[in-house]
């Protein structure tokens, strides 16, 4: 993989501010963009920018042709078997919200959760434990911060209607063993939900070898366009979701007593859609396909373990979460002892221009469950360096001695 020339497309990184380079660590809340994504955006406003759909003529016909090669990419590049099984939405947040207000829950109905949840899949258990009676029960990780299978297992019961689980946490990089979560669960005879938004740029996820029931991800965190993301669904349960939101390009007809929903996935995209983004998305997949997840996911595994290494090397550092770096991807959360993690991250930008995030990274329940106040978070990608992590190390070294 030849970093210095995927470097070349992402316009940003040419950028200097104040006589120095950006050094960009903060992939994990939102990845650069490409000029493939951005050509491809360009490409619709400026030639074909019409509705797909709603119109018969030459350019409503072109945006859906587009579209519809579109999902075909993100059909291919998840290893679905059928484009139809992918709906498009803004983010992983809607996929997650979709399926979890579509599915029929009874009172009583189990829904299990991990500890290190994203509130985006925490937040719709809490709301239907309100309004549907569900019991929500979250599985703890083991002592060292890994997923603990034993746990999951004796957790599973004849109520757990659905295992919603996040694939690779947003909070520490940990990877869950999913294929055998997955068996186990629908051994159980429950189904299961992915949220994989931090997985699928990263990693080579098919979800026809995984046999997921439901997966959701972001094109906003795969060098795709912000308000882009996609929900893989199991053709075969797809009559089990009711529509999320509904109106325009989801039905076939109405009157004023009644209704025909068209099939999936048009019945669960209401309204106008992001088509320029949808082909940005798309551009994404074929760009990361390009380059090889391979490629990807062993780039940044080389390049965490650099960084840990140099952290640990460092007086006051403390990782977050699962310490060992082979179990980690591409993210790293830690703190600087006799240091606020919102000034650490503040001095790293205003002296070197490194940006990293800094907070409970949405995921609140874990911090406040181990008292924890928050963290620094760098996350790497395919553009990040083996010097930019070393000046990582450095700039957090001076910074230690401030503490």
């Amino acid at each position: 993989m030849d970093v210095d020339s995927i470097r070349e497309d992402f316009v940003v990184l040419q950028k200097e501010v104040n006589g120095k380079p950006i050094i960009y660590m903060d992939s994990a809340c939102m990845s650069l963009k490409p000029l493939k994504v951005l050509e491809a955006i360009n490409n619709y406003y400026m030639n074909f920018p019409s509705c797909a759909g709603r119109s018969n003529h030459t350019l409503s016909n072109q945006v859906e042709e587009e579209r519809k090669k579109a999902r075909e990419a993100i059909q291919k590049f998840i290893g679905a078997d059928r484009s139809n099984e992918i709906i498009f939405t803004r983010n992983t947040t809607e996929g997650l919200n979709l399926v979890m207000s579509s599915l029929d829950f009874d009172e009583g109905d189990v829904i299990l959760t991990t500890d290190r949840e994203h509130n985006s899949n925490l937040i719709p258990c809490h709301m239907l434990a309100k309004s549907a009676g569900i019991t929500h029960q979250v599985v703890k990780s083991g002592d060292d911060f890994t997923f603990d299978m034993d746990r999951f297992q004796q957790a599973l019961s004849d109520k757990v209607k659905l295992v919603s689980f996040v694939y690779t946490s947003n909070l520490d990089g940990h990877t869950l063993p999913v294929k055998e979560i997955i068996k186990a669960a629908h051994d159980n005879g429950s189904m299961v939900m992915l949220d994989a938004a931090q997985a699928v740029p990263h990693h080579d996820v098919n979800v026809k070898k995984l046999d997921v029931d439901f997966l959701a991800f972001s094109g906003h965190k795969m060098l795709g366009p912000t308000g882009t993301g996609a929900l893989y669904v199991k053709e075969e349960l797809q009559g089990l979701l009711r529509p999320f939101m509904v109106g325009g390009e989801t039905v076939e007809w109405s009157t004023y007593d009644d209704h025909k929903f068209l099939n999936p996935p048009e019945r669960f995209e209401a309204g106008l859609q992001n088509y320029a983004g949808e082909i940005g998305f798309a551009a994404a997949a074929r760009y990361i396909s390009s380059v090889g997840k391979d490629n990807i996911s062993w780039h940044e595994q080389k390049l965490t373990e650099r960084l840990h290494e140099g952290l640990s090397s460092i007086k006051g550092v403390e990782i977050v979460g699962v310490q060992n770096p082979s179990l980690r991807g591409g993210i790293t959360s830690f703190n600087v002892s006799g240091m606020g993690f919102h000034e650490v991250a503040m001095l790293l930008n205003e002296n070197d221009n490194i940006m990293v995030r800094s907070g409970q990274h949405c995921v609140h329940s874990w911090f406040k469950a181990h008292e924890i106040e928050g963290s620094v978070r760098a996350s790497l990608y395919l553009y990040n360096t083996e010097e930019e992590v070393d000046k990582m190390v450095s700039a957090i070294g001076e910074i230690a001695k401030l503490s």
